[in-house]
């Protein structure tokens, strides 16, 4: 069997050298997903781009998403046809994009596409995240399928919240490439 490849799916305006996507795509050679506009993200440029990598990998892939990735993966899950070349997906902190100052920043994006992923998936989300209460990550989770992990009072999970490398979200994806 052939080890999946991983793909890093980065959230509005990409993740800086010190997130811990960054990190894990260094360390682990995982392959970042590169959007053509980081600044103003357009739902349909976004799922296209993930389209066309996916079906330029031969291998199964796993899909680790942050923020508007994990609303990337929802929303190209549920136009795709080549989705049974996922193994599955770490999804970690999406955001709330029906709130009010997110709504505007972030047109075509709300509502976000909930119904259930077609493979296996992980939602960590933390408990004190200012763009997704918990009550909100536990909707999406529902919706989507996903194993709710509580990953704490952890900020976006992002470099502010000082995780580095982030180990206990390295070993959620491990896990979930095991099963």
């Amino acid at each position: 069997m052939t080890a999946p490849q991983v793909l890093v799916l980065p959230g509005w305006h990409n993740s800086g050298p010190g997130h811990w996507q960054s990190l894990w795509a260094s360390a682990y050679g995982y392959t970042r997903v590169e959007q053509h506009d980081w600044q103003r993200p357009l739902r349909g440029d976004w799922s296209a781009r993930l389209e066309e990598v996916v079906l330029g990998t031969a291998a199964p892939v796993v899909l680790v998403a942050h923020s508007l990735g994990c609303l990337l993966v929802a929303a190209w899950a549920a136009h795709s046809r080549h989705t049974a070349k996922v193994a599955g997906a770490l999804l970690v902190a999406p955001p709330d994009v029906a709130r009010d100052e997110l709504r505007p920043q972030l047109p075509g994006w709300a509502p976000p596409v909930l119904q259930p992923l077609p493979f296996r998936s992980t939602l960590a989300a933390s408990r004190n995240d200012p763009y997704c209460s918990p009550a909100q990550a536990r909707a999406y989770a529902a919706a989507w399928g996903a194993t709710l992990v509580d990953a704490g009072e952890a900020g976006h999970i992002n470099t502010e919240s000082g995780l580095g490398d982030w180990p206990a979200g390295h070993q959620l994806l491990l896990a979930l490439m095991k099963d």
